[in-house]
C-alpha cells in the first residue's frame, strides 16, 4: 500500500456549484481508501447528469458517473472506490459495480499507456 494517494476521485464543481461539490466530498472523504485523493474539478462535460464524479489512476481504466444525488448513490461510490482500488487494471463490468451505479455510468475510458520508443 502506498503512503501517498495514487488514485483520484474527481467531483465536478460546475454541475451544482462548489458548495454542493464540497458537501459531496465531505460525505465521501472518510469512506474512501487512503490511496484516494479527492480533486474538485470544473466541468467534466456531464452537464445533463449532475453531479458527475470521475475515477482515475495510472494504468487503470477511468470512469465517469453522473446524476449522483442520493446518500445510497454516494455510499455506492465509496464501495466502487474500494473495488476500483483493488483492481489491477480498473476494468469492471456493469454487473460487478455497486447496483445503485448501474444506470449512472456515463463513460469508461481505457487506461492510458505510454509507449516507449
Amino acid at each position: 500500500m502506498p503512503n501517498f494517494p495514487d488514485h483520484e476521485l474527481m467531483i465536478c464543481t460546475t454541475c451544482r456549484g462548489v458548495q454542493s461539490a464540497c458537501e459531496l466530498r465531505d460525505k465521501l472523504v472518510r469512506h474512501l481508501p487512503s490511496a484516494f485523493a479527492i480533486q474538485m474539478v470544473e466541468c467534466m462535460a456531464g452537464c445533463g447528469f449532475p453531479t458527475t464524479v470521475g475515477f482515475q489512476a495510472a494504468g487503470k481504466a477511468g470512469y465517469l458517473f453522473g446524476a449522483i444525488e442520493t446518500d445510497t448513490e454516494i455510499a455506492a461510490l465509496a464501495e466502487f472506490a474500494r473495488q476500483y482500488h483493488q483492481s489491477d487494471d480498473g476494468w469492471t463490468k456493469a454487473g460487478e459495480r455497486p447496483r445503485p451505479l448501474f444506470k449512472k455510468t456515463l463513460a469508461r475510458l481505457p487506461a492510458l499507456h505510454k509507449e516507449h520508443r
